[in-house]
């Protein structure tokens, strides 16, 4: 059965997916699964796990990919992250307590040493994972799927760790070594289609591409390293799974259109009536609450904002999210007082 034939209870995340009008706007939000979440954090403590295994356990994974439901989101991401399957090339990242890679990429000899794999094969804890969520929501919502774009994720292996507002080694790199960096993005997308595909054969109803490096880049650096593997990953997805793309903070929406996805998630910075008067009105759409605001505003100016964007989408094609993750410092009362005030929101 493919994505577009699943029947699901509430189906306001599928049929906004697809442009049409809604009877509310449908919301989920990046990172609802996570850091954030009390119950979570007791979780993870509870289990005692490092947070690279953690993510490989399919039983937690799925309980905590299901504790916002009671938040009232309309759609559940499943806990992961995209560093996660870059191990089985060769480059396995731990979280001490951010993300670091023993060794970093630095030479052409590593990037041809990472190799790829049958994504099944040494990935199954994801396809367990998904399975137990969607067999726990029996019907009740959509399952997201998603993963790192291969711009990010060389971000990730050349700097060897997270990385903050700047990320001057992996830069550095890229453009000291273009063919070098070519070929590992090349090798990043042919493991990225081939993760996406084994996500949406689990089930899942739409997977979103994470660019979240897009925001160190130059215009140049961006359309010359990020956008054609971007392209790439979209048009192999076409027909397969609705797809969402997201750059964070990019405010170029000639770019964000260009990259081929059915949804495009906005940047704070350009509101939905704006990305419509240049795209188009049937332009689907997804966003795009501040997740500053969400953190540290008042529950006047959070709901303010958040109705403001209701109203922009008209409730036709359009998901609710932040322009970014929830930051870890966001009161879980603002998030369940935003979940509310856009699950009350009516036109």
């Amino acid at each position: 059965m493919s994505a577009a034939d699943r029947v699901y209870r509430n189906d306001l995340f599928v049929r906004a997916a697809r442009g049409e009008k809604t009877e509310r706007t449908p919301v989920w939000l990046m990172r609802q699964a996570g850091r954030t979440d009390p119950n979570y954090l007791a979780l993870r403590q509870q289990a005692g796990l490092p947070l690279e295994e953690l993510f490989r356990h399919a039983q937690l994974a799925a309980e905590i990919s299901l504790l916002p439901r009671r938040l009232g989101i309309d759609a559940i991401i499943f806990f992961q992250d995209i560093l996660t399957p870059l191990s089985p090339m060769g480059a396995h990242f731990v979280f001490a307590p951010g993300p670091v890679l023993p060794r970093r990429i630095e030479t052409a000899a590593q990037v041809e040493a990472l190799e790829l794999y049958d994504v099944a094969a040494h990935m199954g804890f994801v396809g367990e994972t998904l399975a137990r969520v969607r067999q726990l929501l029996d019907g009740e919502m959509p399952v997201l799927g998603f993963a790192g774009a291969p711009l990010t994720l060389a971000v990730f292996v050349l700097e060897g760790k997270s990385f903050g507002d700047s990320a001057a080694t992996a830069l550095s790199f890229i453009r000291q070594h273009p063919q070098t960096t070519h070929r590992l993005l090349d090798k990043l997308c042919e493991m990225t289609i081939a993760y996406l595909k084994y996500q949406a054969a689990a089930g899942v109803a739409a997977v979103q591409l994470f660019e979240s490096a897009a925001f160190l880049l130059t215009p140049e650096l961006y359309r010359d390293f990020a956008l054609p593997y971007q392209q790439r990953i979209f048009a192999a997805l076409k027909g397969v799974v609705p797809t969402i793309q997201f750059a964070r903070e990019w405010q170029d929406l000639g770019d964000l259109d260009a990259a081929g996805a059915d949804i495009v998630s906005l940047p704070s910075g350009i509101s939905i009536a704006a990305a419509r008067a240049q795209l188009g009105e049937e332009r689907v759409l997804q966003g795009n609450l501040d997740n500053k605001l969400l953190a540290e505003g008042s529950v006047q100016e959070i709901a303010a904002a958040a109705l403001e964007c209701v109203r922009s989408g008209q409730q036709r094609g359009h998901i609710f999210n932040l322009n970014h993750g929830l930051l870890r410092h966001t009161p879980y009362d603002n998030i369940l007082h935003l979940v509310q005030t856009v699950g009350a929101a009516r036109l």
